[in-house]
């Protein structure tokens, strides 16, 4: 049955609609009243574009949800079922029939006629591309459903990474600069620049949350926020980092971090959000075809246009070695000659294409 759900995943022509083609095979076997799904972060598991929201209104309770997510003590966090020997489990079966245990059911599933939750995390080997969740307002979910469920976390991960892929963009004229945003003590946004603004005009339709500054924050946006709260809170030790993908195609970073206040207490917490630099998209690149670090090491040697015996000494390993590397590397890429892989991997990653040339 479940491969079904991944034919239907298989004809999807991006993200959302890969959620919503899942969502609906899914349904027809495990039954639900309400679903998010939503792309993650493989790098720090954190929520990213796209996410998509059924029967739960315009998303509207989106944030308390996310918000109870890092900051409450809960049952079935995603960041501990990301690394669970099974990627998926329902609330009412955690909790042995009592889930009031968790802060998120009794201060909002509760009141809004939820029964049951099943959650489950898509991810290869211990990184998480995908979180679902899954509500019923009558009966729990059954040992079976969740297995079912479980099993498609792999398959529908390796698909949903493909739409992480660099691809062709127009060139912008000019390197936007970072954009900051400062949240107060409580989480409300205080102040922008202008810069994060235009950034912000880019990103994704999805959920997302007015402000006293005049602009709604997207649901990505404000997870990062939460996320340095929950780092400086002694709540998680991960980093309060994502990369989001704009409407244009290019990668954007945002990261955030807690300031400290007088007497040591949390104080504000500063968001940057900017083009996403090397680093993470080098780190992408790797995760979305399945590099291998050593491997990536190598394609962007050859990117520099280093020849085989150049890699082999910059990496002190044999010129066998690194042929038997670029194999494997061309075959998870799709490509058969270095330039292809140059033009596969690393055409979108130049803000814009005049700078690229003057570098």
């Amino acid at each position: 049955m479940t491969n079904e759900v991944v034919a239907e995943g298989e004809r999807a022509a991006d993200a959302y609609e890969l959620f919503g083609r899942a969502s609906a095979g899914l349904r027809r076997q495990v039954p639900f009243d309400a679903a998010v799904w939503t792309a993650a972060d493989p790098e720090t598991g954190l929520i990213t574009a796209p996410m998509r929201v059924e029967n739960l209104g315009t998303g509207e309770g989106c944030a308390e949800y996310w918000k109870s997510e890092f900051l409450e003590e809960n049952v079935l966090p995603f960041r501990e079922l990301a690394g669970a020997p099974v990627p998926a489990a329902g609330l009412r079966a955690a909790t042995g029939d009592l889930p009031a245990r968790s802060s998120r059911f009794r201060r909002l599933l509760l009141g809004q006629g939820v029964f049951d939750e099943l959650r489950a995390v898509l991810r290869i080997g211990d990184r998480p591309w995908g979180l679902v969740s899954l509500f019923r307002t009558a009966e729990a979910f059954r040992a079976e459903e969740v297995t079912l469920l479980a099993g498609l976390s792999r398959p529908l991960a390796e698909r949903l990474r493909t739409f992480a892929r660099p691809r062709e963009v127009p060139p912008r004229p000019g390197r936007p600069g970072p954009g900051l945003i400062l949240f107060d003590a409580s989480g409300e946004a205080t102040s922008v620049n202008d810069e994060a603004r235009d950034l912000l005009a880019h990103l994704p339709a999805g959920p997302s949350f007015p402000t006293s500054l005049g602009l709604r924050l997207p649901i990505w946006v404000i997870g990062t926020a939460l996320q340095a709260r929950a780092i400086a809170g002694g709540r998680d030790h991960g980093d309060a980092r994502v990369r989001i993908r704009t409407t244009e195609g290019r990668w954007l970073a945002c990261h955030a971090s807690c300031l400290t206040a007088a007497g040591g207490r949390p104080g504000p917490v500063a968001l940057v959000i900017e083009p996403a630099g090397p680093a993470d998209l080098g780190a992408l690149i790797a995760q979305a075809y399945g590099l291998t670090p050593r491997e990536l090491q190598i394609t962007q040697l050859v990117a520099r246009g280093r020849t085989t015996s150049e890699i082999a000494s910059t990496l002190f390993i044999s010129p066998h070695t690194v042929r038997d590397h670029l194999k494997t590397i061309f075959t998870k890429a799709g490509v058969s000659t270095r330039g292809e892989l140059t033009a596969r991997l690393l055409t979108e990653h130049c803000w814009p294409i005049a700078e690229a040339g003057r570098r």
